[in-house]
């Protein structure tokens, strides 16, 4: 058995008690994980669970799980003396109005902007947010659907001591593909045909600008910079004369040429100009 709040507290003023045997009866956004995932035995194991062909695996085992879950209360309270924000509904049980074999188990909503929260323990080597971000999207995606929130945030403390805030907002082609996905699988699920993978080429994780980056460190950036602070007041020259030689050529002509340039008005009526070359012959008249 399982104990759940549902109050959005941390202490427990009312909870429910479940059985582990309940999840086989919908699917969560840990399943959309799997079902979005590359691996084909994860997929098979799912599937016998959702049979009840075999035992949920055992997590007690696995370290970085059994973190993750210890390190949540530790996660909800630094994200709320960091950011301000206010996290209910903590392991809320909700499921979805229309296609009631999707659910979702929260970590907790963000009370004042409504986006799902999901709280995440991750090693820090070769951390990237957009690593981790593309990790969790299935599961953040799916809790999305299932609540009807257009964001969420993933909250993330790092086996370095580093705490990262990642903001993701609802995507609708991703949205699309999952559910398909997991209709598929739950139809296998009901018939018994064995599932395969979906191979879904899933969109890239779409995160919100948030990071400030020196990259003084970038030799590239440093040469583009460069070309860039040289050619800046040119290229504002460049941009005003053109406007200008534009509203010189009569509306009425086709071409327009003089002092080395040449402008020519297409179909659509776009003007254009090309820099005239100097005849070798005409420069050496005396």
């Amino acid at each position: 058995m399982t104990t759940v709040q549902t109050n959005g507290a941390d202490a427990p003023n009312h909870i429910i008690r479940f059985n582990h045997n309940d999840r086989r009866h919908f699917i969560g956004g840990s399943d959309a994980r799997v079902i979005m995932g590359d691996d084909q035995d994860k997929l098979i194991r799912l599937w016998q669970e959702k049979r009840g062909e075999v035992a949920p695996e055992d997590l007690s085992d696995n370290l970085i799980v059994q973190l993750g879950t210890i390190t949540e209360v530790l996660n909800r309270a630094w994200y709320q003396r960091s950011t301000g924000q206010t996290i209910s509904d903590i392991q809320k049980r909700v499921r979805h109005p229309i296609h009631k074999w999707m659910a979702a188990t929260l970590d907790g909503m963000v009370e004042q902007i409504g986006a799902v929260f999901e709280a995440k323990f991750m090693l820090p080597w070769a951390f990237t947010e957009e690593a981790a971000a593309e990790k969790h999207m299935a599961q953040l995606q799916h809790n999305m659907w299932v609540t009807a929130s257009r964001s969420a945030v993933l909250s993330i403390i790092t086996g370095g001591g580093k705490w990262v805030e990642i903001k993701i907002h609802a995507d609708p082609l991703y949205q699309h593909l999952l559910l398909t996905a997991e209709k598929k699988f739950w139809r296998c699920v009901q018939s018994g045909e064995t599932p395969l993978l979906f191979n879904i080429e899933t969109p890239r994780p779409r995160l919100e600008a948030v990071k400030v980056v020196d990259m003084s460190s970038s030799n590239t950036w440093g040469e583009f910079a460069a070309t860039y602070l040289r050619t800046k007041d040119a290229h504002g020259e460049h941009e005003l004369s053109k406007a200008e030689l534009k509203k010189l050529v009569p509306e009425d002509a086709k071409e327009a040429s003089g002092h080395g340039i040449k402008a020519k008005r297409s179909k659509s009526g776009a003007i254009s100009f090309d820099a005239l070359a100097v005849e070798a012959s005409d420069a050496s008249i005396q």
